[in-house]
Protein backbone atom coordinates (compact mmCIF):
# COMPACT_ATOMS: atom_id res chain seq x y z
CA UNK A 1 0.00 0.00 0.00
CA UNK A 2 1.31 3.45 -0.89
CA UNK A 3 1.86 5.76 2.06
CA UNK A 4 2.56 9.43 2.42
CA UNK A 5 6.25 8.66 3.07
CA UNK A 6 6.61 7.87 -0.67
CA UNK A 7 5.50 11.38 -1.64
CA UNK A 8 7.64 14.19 -3.03
CA UNK A 9 9.21 16.61 -0.56
CA UNK A 10 7.23 19.51 0.83
CA UNK A 11 8.05 22.73 -0.97
CA UNK A 12 7.68 24.98 2.08
CA UNK A 13 9.33 24.24 5.43
CA UNK A 14 6.75 23.40 8.06
CA UNK A 15 5.70 26.43 10.09
CA UNK A 16 5.14 26.22 13.82
CA UNK A 17 3.73 28.71 16.27
CA UNK A 18 7.35 29.74 16.97
CA UNK A 19 8.34 30.20 13.31
CA UNK A 20 5.23 31.87 11.87
CA UNK A 21 5.50 35.60 11.12
CA UNK A 22 4.86 37.68 14.25
CA UNK A 23 1.82 39.31 12.64
CA UNK A 24 0.28 35.86 12.12
CA UNK A 25 0.81 34.35 15.57
CA UNK A 26 -2.76 35.08 16.70
CA UNK A 27 -4.16 33.59 13.50
CA UNK A 28 -1.89 30.56 13.83
CA UNK A 29 -3.21 29.99 17.35
CA UNK A 30 -6.80 30.24 16.08
CA UNK A 31 -5.97 27.60 13.47
CA UNK A 32 -4.36 25.34 16.08
CA UNK A 33 -7.49 25.65 18.22
CA UNK A 34 -9.75 24.15 15.50
CA UNK A 35 -7.60 22.23 13.03
CA UNK A 36 -7.24 18.46 13.11
CA UNK A 37 -3.94 18.82 11.22
CA UNK A 38 -2.47 21.76 13.14
CA UNK A 39 -0.56 24.21 10.95
CA UNK A 40 0.09 21.56 8.32
CA UNK A 41 -1.66 21.20 4.98
CA UNK A 42 -3.13 24.34 3.45
CA UNK A 43 -2.35 26.40 6.54
CA UNK A 44 1.39 25.85 6.09
CA UNK A 45 1.12 27.32 2.60
CA UNK A 46 -1.43 30.09 3.16
CA UNK A 47 0.39 31.49 6.21
CA UNK A 48 3.16 32.58 3.79
CA UNK A 49 0.77 35.41 2.85
CA UNK A 50 -0.49 36.72 6.20
CA UNK A 51 -3.28 38.98 4.92
CA UNK A 52 -4.59 36.31 2.55
CA UNK A 53 -4.37 33.73 5.34
CA UNK A 54 -6.42 35.90 7.68
CA UNK A 55 -9.08 36.57 5.07
CA UNK A 56 -9.43 32.99 3.82
CA UNK A 57 -9.46 31.66 7.39
CA UNK A 58 -12.54 33.80 8.09
CA UNK A 59 -14.16 32.53 4.88
CA UNK A 60 -13.30 28.94 5.81
CA UNK A 61 -14.78 29.49 9.28
CA UNK A 62 -18.06 30.61 7.71
CA UNK A 63 -18.10 27.80 5.17
CA UNK A 64 -17.27 25.10 7.71
CA UNK A 65 -19.21 26.33 10.74
CA UNK A 66 -21.79 28.91 9.67
CA UNK A 67 -22.92 27.99 6.17
CA UNK A 68 -26.62 27.70 5.45
CA UNK A 69 -25.85 24.38 3.75
CA UNK A 70 -26.31 21.36 6.05
CA UNK A 71 -22.92 20.08 7.20
CA UNK A 72 -23.47 16.70 5.48
CA UNK A 73 -23.88 18.44 2.12
CA UNK A 74 -21.14 20.97 2.80
CA UNK A 75 -18.64 18.19 3.51
CA UNK A 76 -19.85 16.26 0.46
CA UNK A 77 -19.04 19.30 -1.69
CA UNK A 78 -15.56 19.43 -0.15
CA UNK A 79 -15.03 15.72 -0.85
CA UNK A 80 -16.12 16.22 -4.47
CA UNK A 81 -13.35 18.78 -4.95
CA UNK A 82 -10.89 16.56 -3.09
CA UNK A 83 -11.71 13.74 -5.52
CA UNK A 84 -11.61 15.95 -8.61
CA UNK A 85 -8.23 17.36 -7.57
CA UNK A 86 -6.97 14.02 -6.19
CA UNK A 87 -6.19 16.03 -3.05
CA UNK A 88 -4.82 13.61 -0.48
CA UNK A 89 -4.85 15.99 2.51
CA UNK A 90 -8.28 17.41 1.70
CA UNK A 91 -9.80 13.93 1.51
CA UNK A 92 -7.93 12.69 4.56
CA UNK A 93 -9.11 15.66 6.65
CA UNK A 94 -12.73 15.80 5.47
CA UNK A 95 -13.76 12.17 4.95
CA UNK A 96 -14.26 11.48 8.68
CA UNK A 97 -15.99 14.85 9.16
CA UNK A 98 -18.39 14.05 6.30
CA UNK A 99 -19.26 10.66 7.77
CA UNK A 100 -19.75 12.15 11.23
CA UNK A 101 -22.04 14.77 9.68
CA UNK A 102 -24.23 12.00 8.23
CA UNK A 103 -22.95 11.50 4.69
CA UNK A 104 -23.37 7.78 4.02
CA UNK A 105 -20.06 5.93 3.69
CA UNK A 106 -21.36 4.30 0.49
CA UNK A 107 -21.76 7.73 -1.13
CA UNK A 108 -18.29 8.88 -0.08
CA UNK A 109 -16.70 5.56 -1.04
CA UNK A 110 -18.25 5.59 -4.51
CA UNK A 111 -16.98 9.14 -4.97
CA UNK A 112 -13.53 8.05 -3.82
CA UNK A 113 -13.65 5.23 -6.40
CA UNK A 114 -14.32 7.94 -8.99
CA UNK A 115 -17.83 6.79 -9.84
CA UNK A 116 -21.13 8.62 -9.49
CA UNK A 117 -22.46 7.61 -6.06
CA UNK A 118 -25.29 5.13 -6.48
CA UNK A 119 -27.27 5.68 -3.29
CA UNK A 120 -27.54 9.46 -3.00
CA UNK A 121 -30.49 11.25 -1.45
CA UNK A 122 -32.13 13.92 -3.68
CA UNK A 123 -30.23 16.79 -2.01
CA UNK A 124 -26.95 14.88 -2.35
CA UNK A 125 -27.68 14.36 -6.06
CA UNK A 126 -28.13 18.12 -6.46
CA UNK A 127 -24.83 18.81 -4.69
CA UNK A 128 -23.05 16.23 -6.83
CA UNK A 129 -24.57 17.42 -10.10
CA UNK A 130 -23.99 21.12 -9.43
CA UNK A 131 -20.41 20.68 -8.21
CA UNK A 132 -19.39 18.26 -10.96
CA UNK A 133 -21.09 20.19 -13.75
CA UNK A 134 -19.87 23.60 -12.63
CA UNK A 135 -16.31 22.32 -12.21
CA UNK A 136 -16.17 20.46 -15.51
CA UNK A 137 -18.28 22.77 -17.72
CA UNK A 138 -17.87 26.06 -15.84
CA UNK A 139 -21.63 26.53 -15.97
CA UNK A 140 -24.88 24.73 -15.26
CA UNK A 141 -28.01 24.54 -17.38
CA UNK A 142 -31.14 26.50 -16.55
CA UNK A 143 -32.87 23.21 -15.78
CA UNK A 144 -30.20 22.17 -13.25
CA UNK A 145 -30.22 25.67 -11.74
CA UNK A 146 -34.01 25.60 -11.30
CA UNK A 147 -33.90 22.08 -9.83
CA UNK A 148 -31.04 22.96 -7.46
CA UNK A 149 -32.81 26.14 -6.36
CA UNK A 150 -36.02 24.18 -5.71
CA UNK A 151 -34.19 21.58 -3.60
CA UNK A 152 -31.69 23.81 -1.78
CA UNK A 153 -33.08 27.33 -1.96
CA UNK A 154 -31.12 30.36 -3.10
CA UNK A 155 -28.84 30.84 -0.08
CA UNK A 156 -27.84 27.19 0.15
CA UNK A 157 -27.15 27.10 -3.58
CA UNK A 158 -24.89 30.16 -3.32
CA UNK A 159 -23.15 28.69 -0.26
CA UNK A 160 -22.65 25.43 -2.19
CA UNK A 161 -20.81 27.29 -4.95
CA UNK A 162 -18.81 29.21 -2.34
CA UNK A 163 -17.64 26.07 -0.52
CA UNK A 164 -16.94 24.24 -3.77
CA UNK A 165 -14.86 27.06 -5.22
CA UNK A 166 -13.04 27.76 -1.97
CA UNK A 167 -11.99 24.14 -1.65
CA UNK A 168 -10.60 24.27 -5.19
CA UNK A 169 -8.36 27.01 -3.80
CA UNK A 170 -7.47 24.80 -0.82
CA UNK A 171 -6.63 21.90 -3.17
CA UNK A 172 -4.45 24.23 -5.25
CA UNK A 173 -2.60 25.45 -2.14
CA UNK A 174 -2.00 21.85 -1.09
CA UNK A 175 -0.73 20.96 -4.55
CA UNK A 176 1.50 24.04 -4.70
CA UNK A 177 3.16 23.11 -1.43
CA UNK A 178 3.28 19.34 -2.04
CA UNK A 179 1.68 19.06 1.38
CA UNK A 180 1.56 15.38 2.40
CA UNK A 181 -1.01 13.32 4.25
CA UNK A 182 0.10 12.10 7.66
CA UNK A 183 3.10 9.79 7.18
CA UNK A 184 1.55 6.89 9.10
CA UNK A 185 -1.65 6.77 7.03
CA UNK A 186 -2.35 5.18 3.64
CA UNK A 187 -2.97 7.63 0.82
CA UNK A 188 -6.64 8.04 -0.07
CA UNK A 189 -5.72 8.13 -3.77
CA UNK A 190 -2.69 5.89 -4.29
CA UNK A 191 -2.88 6.41 -8.07
CA UNK A 192 -1.44 9.89 -7.51
CA UNK A 193 1.17 9.94 -4.75
CA UNK A 194 1.12 13.43 -3.35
Amino acid sequence: MTTASATPSKRFPQLTLDTVAPASKGLAQEILDISSIGLQGPYNVMLRSPEFAARIKHLLDYLRFGSSLPKRLNEFAILIQARLWTSQVEWFAHYPIALKAGLPAAVADDLKANIRPRTMQPDEEVVYDVCMTMTKNHEISDALFQHAKAVLGEQQLVDLIAVSGTYVTVAMLLSLGNEPSPADKPLPFPEKPR
